[in-house]
């Protein structure tokens, strides 16, 4: 995946990974606060499987326009986090997501980071819905999804996580 930049907002860039920025995400995945949900084990990433998760991310935009995408706050190049989109399950369906470093939890990024996506992905894909799901406990994570519009439908079972889903789907014009 390239540093091609996918999407803006008022605050931030998302943009692809380039393989020299590994640390940052072994930095943000290897925070225990952020791991904490993103996995059953609740383990910080190793190098190894960021490594993977670039790859796949990698895959996913070259086949499919969508993956995890880098976020910088855009006044001064600083590195947040990541968000972006998945593909989840059989079906490929894309899956929003986001994870911050926490010393910028609270400040907004996450909803302006998702909801720059929501917009996006219907005005730039022919997708007409997607999927949000956070593991029940993670209150924060869950608020986003809310605030973005997204609604509730049912509560699953992912690698031993109770997560709570949510879909948004396209409003007819």
């Amino acid at each position: 995946m390239s540093s091609l930049t996918l999407l803006e907002t008022s605050r931030l860039v998302l943009s692809g990974w380039r393989n020299d920025q590994l640390d940052d995400l072994v930095r943000l995945h290897g925070e225990p606060l952020v791991a904490r949900y993103l996995d059953a084990d609740g383990q910080p990433w190793s190098r190894e499987k960021a490594q993977a998760r670039l790859a796949i991310w990698g895959d996913n935009f070259a086949r499919h326009r969508m993956g995890k995408l880098r976020v910088t706050r855009k006044s001064d190049g600083v590195f947040v986090g990541r968000a972006g989109f998945g593909l989840f399950g059989a079906k490929e369906e894309p899956e929003i997501g986001y994870a911050l470093l926490p010393e910028y939890h609270g400040q907004g990024y996450a909803t302006e980071a998702a909801s720059g996506l929501r917009d996006w992905i219907f005005r730039e894909t022919d997708w007409d819905y997607f999927l949000g799901f956070a593991d029940v406990r993670n209150t924060a994570s869950l608020a986003v999804l809310q605030r973005i519009g997204m609604e509730k439908t049912h509560v699953g079972v992912i690698d031993d996580q109770a997560c709570q889903f949510h879909i948004m789907r396209k409003q007819a014009a």
